[in-house]
């Protein structure tokens, strides 16, 4: 465990979620590094997700084991990262886990419309919003089994970074 007895946190869900935001908010409070997984995707990931065609587990494979390292880099370090990072399945936290296995995950939960919504108004480089469904399809919540908590998107990134530090800051997190 780093000094900072704060584990590397992966901040999930489906796209629209607010990782990306709410997990700069989270390494901000807990003064960690903020790593979007999204910068992590090889070239052809984002052309086919730009092109509207979701990823396959095959796609997925090499940036999750980026994402893997550079959280166990990070550890090396001393030192925990934050990162944005969609992990809608188990076997994929799986595999982030066998790089660092005290990893943690926030699951930003949240319904289909009001995530729909949000994604209305915004433009991302190469996630469309057609993707979305799929997204939904994918995602497997944590299991009981899984080290992490939900956290319900109602809330804003500033509430939702006060809550996950108070948890991962308390002892036996």
């Amino acid at each position: 465990m780093p000094s900072s007895n704060v584990p590397p946190l992966i901040v999930m869900g489906v796209q629209g979620s607010g990782k990306s935001t709410s997990g700069r908010a989270i390494a901000e409070v807990l003064g960690l590094p903020f790593i979007d997984g999204d910068d992590l995707h090889p070239a052809a990931n984002r052309e086919k997700m730009a092109s509207g065609h979701p990823l396959n587990d095959a796609d997925r494979e090499p940036w999750l084991r980026a994402i893997g390292t550079v959280l166990a880099d990070g550890l090396a370090r001393g030192e925990s990262t934050v990162v944005a990072c969609s992990a809608l399945k188990r076997r994929y936290r799986d595999l982030i886990r066998s790089f660092a296995p005290d990893t943690r995950f926030v699951h930003l939960t949240g319904d289909r419309d009001l995530i729909a919504d949000r994604l209305s108004h915004r433009n991302h480089e190469y996630m469309p919003p057609a993707l979305l469904d799929s997204q939904f399809e994918t995602l497997e919540p944590l299991g009981s089994d899984e080290a992490g908590i939900p956290v319900d998107i109602h809330l804003p990134p500033a509430e939702i970074a006060a809550a996950v530090a108070a948890v991962f800051t308390a002892n036996g997190h």
